[in-house]
């Protein structure tokens, strides 16, 4: 059989061809695996060079346990570099909560290394159970050597705590800087949700929480310090490698004198005031007190729920500055500005009202504090008897715009650049303020009742210091407390110097001459104070009580007492200090705790401190020891009286306690003062108003 060749279907693959498909397979395989290489090897340069820094950290963390080191805090020194605020060495063992773990057992091993007695666990367990996770929470500080040893070298059974080396900050005059100073403590969680800075979680790191503390914490705080150690993988220690030591603060010098910020703190004794003293050559304040006071080491160290509640409940406020928040009518302190303002305005100082204890004006009785009269008064006299019926007479004919700007330039009503954050300004009224205010009209019983530093006038302590320190040097002096912002050369005030001297005359009798300030004399040969004493009303007093007899002080309670002021300077021919001194409802009830021997003694110490100090012994026998005892009594007197309540609750961390200077208690007591001297000016029923009732010197000798 005959048929056609066999010939296959497919493409018979040759020799040459299979060698081709192998060699481009090979070089396609060869290419794949040169990119695979190529980016190995971008990837591996990447990571030895671009990212080495961060796997080295990364390899070095789990070799190496790196903990930030507090900054020590600048100090605070006053004007001679005596401490106000230093740090001590302090060794602390803290627990951070994010960390802890089988927490009954830390909290037992603890308890036997530190021998911590039983209110302190029962602190220790409460604190743990409020605080944020991330904040640290005091176990103990200023432990002794072996005791921080003891945990130190047990810290791989303690997960979660922090022993730390450092600084605690010190104050060591306590509670009579608390208003100047404020104080440190641990970060908040605001805080730290704000900057997620880590050493705001360090423990033992303190920042500035008020007063000179906060508003000077950049320069205050310093640059933190980094301690590395060599670990196991377990977390045991292996080596201690090199630390990167911390950069202190910067300190700052203040114009304060300490001794003198100490004395008088003490020399105010049971009252509750202030006392602010400036140089009148150059402004600097060489005392800013406010009394009573917190101690700043408690607040710095976590203060207790107890003492929390215990100071917010005072009727003395301690938690308030009351020389920057303290607002009060500043009475008759104010009757020497207005004999510059009559002077100013072309009023003689021989021109004589005759007082003869009240005065009709329209259908109201305006009265004097003294009831019988003192007759017939030229400016000098009325400002040393300080008699009201002169300032009413005078100012209804002046009319008080001719008074308001008079004083501004003495400083009531002003602003001034300290660094603090809680200044109160007060009031200096006039026409166009009250209609701008109240919508009302400026009347006749206005003008009186600012006449005698009434009404609508309203000013703090340190605007009163001011006022002196003005009226002694005729310089428009502005208040330091910082050394680096001391300014001098100030602008001479625009009264002429003869209406000066004439008021500083008058200013000299008060004390000197038989005038109301008398308990304010210095006994030191001479030197002379002058000055200007002042009651301002915080109630209303009826005509009913009028006729029967005004109560006196000493038998109202605390808070419907009237304030005491007084004003001054010395020595009186050549000012060189002006000292301000404001008793919230001091009401002259004690003489040696009235505002005129309180400025005598303050003023005494300038010149001649043994004598002064020998009056203060003198003084706190009788008002129950120095600060410190007397707060210490208070506490144990304010637990017994609150049933003592159980130890958890009183000994536990009060995490919730704002700034001293915006605590509710402040910011309540700041609203009543001002809510009382309004309701005052604005009663406008003839036979009620404040220069009706006409009392601001009522107590006075």
């Amino acid at each position: 059989m005959s048929g056609a060749p066999f010939r296959p279907s497919g493409r018979v693959a040759t020799e040459a061809a299979q060698s081709y498909s192998f060699s481009r397979r090979t070089v396609m395989l060869g290419a794949a695996q040169g990119v695979f290489g190529l980016a190995l090897a971008g990837r591996m340069t990447w990571l030895a060079v671009v990212e080495n820094e961060q796997y080295t950290a990364k390899s070095e963390s789990n070799r190496v346990n790196m903990t930030l080191v507090p900054p020590r805090r600048g100090w605070i020194v006053d004007r001679h570099g005596a401490p106000i605020a230093n740090n001590r060495t302090d060794f602390r063992v803290d627990i951070i909560p994010d960390r802890l773990e089988n927490k009954d057992h830390v909290l037992a091993l603890l308890h036997d290394l530190l021998k911590l007695p039983p209110e302190e666990m029962d602190r220790l367990v409460a604190d743990l159970e409020h605080a944020a996770g991330f904040q640290p929470v005091q176990v103990a500080e200023n432990l002794d050597w072996e005791r921080f040893a003891a945990v130190s070298v047990r810290l791989p059974e303690l997960p979660g705590v922090a022993p730390t080396r450092g600084f605690s900050r010190s104050y060591p005059a306590g509670a009579a800087v608390a208003h100047l100073t404020g104080y440190v403590g641990a970060a908040s969680a605001e805080q730290y949700k704000q900057t997620h800075d880590q050493l705001m979680v360090t423990p033992g790191f303190k920042l500035g929480k008020d007063g000179l503390e906060k508003t000077l914490e950049k320069q205050l705080r310093g640059v933190a310090g980094q301690k590395r150690v060599e670990v196991t993988a377990r977390g045991k220690l292996v080596a201690e490698l090199a630390t990167r030591p911390d950069q202190p603060g910067a300190n700052a010098r203040l114009t304060i004198d300490a001794g003198l910020q100490d004395y008088a703190a003490r020399r105010l004794g049971t009252q509750s005031g202030s006392v602010v003293v400036i140089d009148c050559l150059t402004g600097e304040m060489l005392a800013m007190v406010s009394m009573p006071a917190y101690d700043p080491n408690n607040f710095s160290d976590g203060i207790s729920h107890l003492e929390w509640k215990m100071l917010s409940e005072n009727d003395h406020v301690p938690l308030m500055n009351k020389v920057l928040q303290g607002l009060y009518p500043p009475g008759s302190t104010v009757k020497p500005m207005n004999g510059l303002a009559l002077l100013g305005a072309g009023v003689p100082a021989s021109d004589r009202v005759v007082c003869s204890g009240a005065l009709r004006v329209g259908t109201g009785i305006f009265h004097c504090h003294k009831k019988s009269g003192h007759g017939a008064l030229d400016l000098k006299n009325a400002i040393m008897q300080s008699c009201d019926i002169y300032f009413y007479e005078m100012v209804r004919r002046l009319g008080y715009d001719h008074v308001a700007p008079v004083a501004r330039e003495l400083g009531l009503g002003q602003k001034f650049v300290l660094p603090f954050n809680s200044q109160r300004y007060g009031t200096v009224p006039d026409t166009a303020w009250k209609l701008r205010r109240y919508k009302q009209p400026w009347t006749v019983a206005d003008s009186l009742n600012a006449s005698i530093g009434q009404g609508y006038v309203l000013s703090n302590p340190l605007q009163l210091a001011v006022m002196a320190s003005r009226l002694a040097s005729g310089r428009a002096l502005q208040p330091t407390i910082l050394a680096a912002d001391v300014r001098h050369g100030a602008a001479p005030l625009s009264f002429q110097p003869e209406h000066l001297q004439t008021v500083h005359e008058a200013m000299w009798g008060v004390v000197n001459g038989g005038g109301t300030g008398g308990a304010a004399r210095m006994l030191i040969p001479g030197v002379a104070l002058a000055g200007k004493t002042g009651t301002a009303q915080v109630r209303r007093i009826t005509m009913a009580e009028r006729a029967g007899g005004v109560l006196k002080n000493g038998s109202l309670p605390f808070k419907m007492r009237d304030h005491a002021l007084f004003q001054g300077f010395a020595p009186h021919d050549k000012p060189r200090y002006a000292i301000a001194v404001v008793l919230e409802h001091g009401g002259h009830t004690v003489r040696n705790l009235d505002t005129p021997a309180i400025a005598r003694d303050v003023m005494t110490y300038l010149f001649d401190r043994e004598r002064a100090m020998a009056s203060l012994v003198e003084g706190e026998k009788t008002w129950g020891g120095d600060i410190r005892t007397r707060m210490a009594a208070e506490t144990a007197a304010y637990r017994a009286a609150a049933n003592a309540p159980p130890i958890a609750v009183g000994a536990q961390t009060e995490f919730n306690a704002s700034a001293p200077t915006d605590a509710p208690a402040v910011r309540a007591a700041a609203a009543a003062d001002v809510a009382a001297a309004e309701e005052l000016a604005n009663t406008a029923a003839h036979g009620n108003t404040v220069a009706e009732d006409g009392t601001t010197e009522r107590d006075v000798p």
